[in-house]
């Protein structure tokens, strides 16, 4: 599906994500015609969703990440579309995922310290619908984070 071009623009749209078109272009070594071409099309097919900013939570002052594990109470019909809706309204939830196995959601939330953290686990987190059993883990260092894939 992708060929030389296409993995060239990927590799370097990845490396600087804030590279327009022209310079993309460039550093890829095709014409700016080819490369807005390419891109439409990469987009158009589903392998280039978006841009995305990344924030530095800790500069703005949001010093904690604990990333919560639950199981649900499965003998609910609706627990997991429930308990979702409910956790996609905390504003300090940053991700949620969905399991296969023992855990069946995780949550990545953030806070500006431990106090701010037990607010928000005491307020909403407690109280999200049909929960089983909740696993905290607190984030001590990021050690690697969303690499360049082989392309």
């Amino acid at each position: 599906m992708l060929d030389d071009i296409d993995r060239r623009l990927l590799r370097h749209l990845l490396a600087d994500p804030a590279l327009g078109v022209s310079a993309l272009a460039v550093r890829a070594q095709v014409t700016g015609a080819v490369a807005a071409r390419r891109m439409d099309r990469l987009r158009a097919a589903g392998v280039l969703k978006g841009i995305h900013a990344v924030i530095d939570w800790a500069a703005l002052g949001w010093t904690v990440e604990v990333s919560l594990r639950f199981t649900l109470d499965k003998t609910v019909a609706n627990a997991f579309d429930e308990f979702l809706a409910a956790a996609r309204e905390v504003p300090e939830v940053l991700d949620i995922q969905t399991f296969l196995g023992r855990v069946d959601v995780r949550l990545s939330v953030i806070a500006r310290d431990m106090a701010h953290y037990q607010q928000i686990y005491r307020n909403r987190i407690l109280r999200l619908p049909h929960i089983a059993d909740i696993e905290a883990l607190v984030e001590v260092a990021q050690i690697k984070s969303a690499g360049n894939l082989p392309l």
